[in-house]
């Protein structure tokens, strides 16, 4: 199983850090973003979107962190990592959600203007970010988890771009709740740390 990733994209973090929850073998293939290798065609077989992470599994090929998520918990049977039940499953996918619509836009954007350089206005990512935080905040009062009991993709997939949103100059520290969270997905074995870039107020 081959992981195509950039250390720099927390959605590819999400991919890399679920594989190594999992304890599933895996070879990392870094992509070079800034030499265009995500818009060759090589590339472009596995993801026609020409983005990371994409995943290769023999003759399989997934592209999306979020799907690759639901297909690494499908391949090795965990449903404790994704509840079969339909209630359980519609829970976890409300968060994939908002990890592909709020999470994006808010902290994710913010950090893309300071590590990438993008032209997204500030305060308005800002803002997003700190509606998303306190939703996080309430959903997360009394409760160690997003979904149940137990770790689930949808904290797999919500960590990444909010353990770094102070990266994109998103302050944490109003969010106890929160920080609490980062630091429970911090501890479950076989985690992985998604790279520290010194920008924003993390500089």
């Amino acid at each position: 199983m081959k992981l195509y990733h950039h250390p720099l994209s927390g959605h590819a973090h999400r991919a890399r850090l679920f594989a190594s929850l999992l304890g599933l073998p895996h070879e990392l293939v870094e992509v070079d973003l800034k030499a265009g290798a995500h818009k060759k065609p090589d590339f472009l077989r596995i993801n026609p979107f020409g983005q990371v992470p994409a995943l290769e599994d023999g003759e399989v090929a997934i592209a999306d962190s979020n799907a690759i998520l639901v297909y690494l918990a499908k391949k090795a049977g965990r449903n404790d990592w994704l509840p079969d039940d339909a209630k359980g499953a519609a829970a976890v996918q409300r968060w994939l959600s908002v990890a592909a619509g709020e999470v994006a836009y808010g902290p994710a954007a913010a950090r893309l203007i300071t590590v990438f350089g993008a032209k997204y206005n500030p305060e308005e990512v800002i803002a997003r970010a700190h509606v998303l935080l306190a939703r996080l905040e309430s959903q997360l009062d009394g409760r160690d988890w997003l979904v149940g009991d137990g770790p689930t993709i949808a904290d797999v997939a919500i960590y990444s771009y909010v353990a770094r949103a102070p990266e994109g100059n998103v302050d944490l520290t109003g969010y106890p709740n929160v920080n609490a969270f980062l630091r429970r997905v911090e501890a479950l074995p076989g985690f992985v740390p998604f790279v520290q870039t010194p920008v924003g107020l993390a500089a």
